[in-house]
């Protein structure tokens, strides 16, 4: 089994680029682990202090799940992993099984900011996009899928995303095998790990 970490701030095309992966590559081989569903279980918070949390902290994550389902995983086992409603920042009480592939995508802003997580993984990927275009897709994914006012999200990337990103993402490429750049959506980079998942597949890395 082969893990590779996908991360980069928000807006940067993460889900973009996996969603196009997995249209490429046989789901017979490979499947995705996203940090969403390892949001902590703050249902010991009411809704109020929920929503006044902040979620784009390591902190906010529970690693310590994470970790044990990607061991589980690579040795051969399959997982419950958690569903989290980001209506009322919760876990489901229903799961979804995860069986192990031969490749599994690990995907998430936060994912590197855990030491096991990142030995874990065989090989690590960084999305690259400037912060401009980042903001500007957040906010149109924000206002289109969420419903969001635009001038909201814009208020929230500048006082919070954006700084989160600068104390706790940018500083994780330091650790990355391979740096990609984003900044159009048709750069190529899901040809780029598409490929590198294939050589991966015939054992040719």
């Amino acid at each position: 089994m082969y893990l590779i970490g996908i991360t980069g701030g928000t807006g940067c095309g993460k889900s973009t680029i996996v969603d196009k992966i997995i249209n490429e590559i046989s789901d017979k081989d490979i499947c995705v682990l996203s940090q969403d569903s390892y949001y902590n279980d703050n249902s010991n918070f009411t809704f109020e202090q929920r929503d006044k949390l902040n979620y784009d902290i390591p902190e906010a994550l529970d690693f310590k799940l994470f970790y044990e389902h990607l061991k589980l995983l690579k040795d051969g086992f399959s997982i419950n992993r958690p569903n989290y409603c980001f209506t009322n920042h919760l876990r489901s009480k229903d799961t979804t099984l995860i069986k192990p592939k031969k490749i599994i995508i690990i995907e998430g802003i936060l994912i590197l900011s855990d030491e096991n997580i990142r030995n874990i993984l065989n090989h690590r990927i960084y999305i690259d996009v400037a912060e401009n275009i980042r903001e500007n897709r957040r906010v149109e994914r924000d206002f289109v899928d969420r419903g969001r006012k635009k001038l909201n999200t814009i208020k929230l990337f500048k006082e919070l995303l954006h700084p989160m990103h600068n104390l706790h993402i940018e500083p994780v490429k330091k650790y990355c095998d391979l740096i990609l750049e984003n900044n159009n959506l048709d750069s190529g980079c899901d040809v780029i790990i598409s490929n590198f998942i294939k050589k991966v597949l015939k054992n040719e890395i």
